[in-house]
């Protein structure tokens, strides 16, 4: 079926952010194992899964529109030098992922693409729980300290 070429072009640009936000969690999630923080690393791990998903649709639907998908653009990667560098980093770019779903979903509904408005909503929807996710580790670090943040986040003690 022949899409929109606005809205598949669109489409490219959340893959591209979706593609950046693959490797910018893996790598997050990679450092928190590295420094011991257990649970935060499979946390931030299971969003990067997410994205993995959210890339798979957007793939899906742009050859669905008889579209290319470009799977060779990356958004700049912004890697956090600490746990809450990297927090405020995941969410400020979550935060943009909202925006542009939600302008995403409007275009989708100006050319009557239902189906891709669905979609692009289910994905609006997870990229929000995202962001809800962040703000509340930024809440805990701020009634904690970031000293007691941290200490939960750990497996336990190594041997």
């Amino acid at each position: 079926m022949k899409g929109n070429q606005e809205l598949i072009k669109v489409l490219n640009d959340l893959l591209a952010d979706e593609l950046t936000a693959i490797s910018q969690y893996m790598v997050h999630a990679e450092m928190c194992e590295k420094w011991g923080y257990e649970k935060l690393h499979k946390a931030i791990e299971a969003h990067a899964y997410d994205e993995m998903h959210h890339a798979e649709w957007l793939i899906e639907r742009i050859l669905f529109l008889e579209g290319s998908p470009i799977v060779s653009k990356l958004n700049q990667i912004k890697i956090g030098n600490s746990v809450p560098e990297m927090i405020k980093n995941d969410k400020d770019d979550e935060l943009l992922a909202v925006e542009a779903y939600n302008k995403g979903i409007a275009l989708a509904g100006d050319v009557a693409d239902e189906s891709t408005a669905d979609l692009l909503l289910k994905i609006l929807k997870m990229e929000e729980d995202h962001v809800d996710w962040a703000e509340k580790q930024e809440t805990q670090i701020e009634h904690m300290g970031l000293d007691g943040y941290l200490s939960v986040q750990t497996e336990g003690a190594s041997s």
